[in-house]
């Protein structure tokens, strides 16, 4: 069993950056693949970044390429991800995720975090 808490969300304007951290629970956190989707008001819920578990292989949205990061600190049980040049249409809540089997499709995790709020202003 793992549980799952994100924090560092907040409003920021656009250029600017946030960190998302994800605390997990539980000693097989470190065998899950890692992830964060996003849910706007009145869209699904979409992939944004993710990292394996063993390799730590990374994985990205197009729409945040190049300018998030995912990052895990397997001794602190701990997610990240690094929000840079964040746009108004970033604005949603960011979810971290967990699975044993990687994808990019939110209905194959396991584990999912409570939410936090991200709001971008232009």
């Amino acid at each position: 069993q793992v549980q799952l808490v994100e924090s560092g969300g907040g409003l920021v304007q656009a250029g600017g950056s946030l960190r998302l951290s994800c605390a997990a629970s539980g000693r097989t956190f470190n065998t899950y693949h890692g992830a964060w989707f996003r849910q706007a008001p009145g869209k699904e819920r979409e992939f944004v970044g993710a990292i394996t578990s063993r390799w730590s292989n990374l994985y990205y949205a197009d729409s945040v390429k190049g300018r998030f990061t995912v990052s895990r600190d397997n001794d602190k049980r701990t997610l990240y991800l690094q929000m840079n040049s964040l746009r108004p249409e970033d604005t949603a809540v960011y979810y971290c995720a967990a699975t044993s089997t990687f994808s990019r499709a939110p209905q194959t995790y396991d584990y999912w975090g409570q939410g936090t709020q991200v709001t971008v202003s232009s």
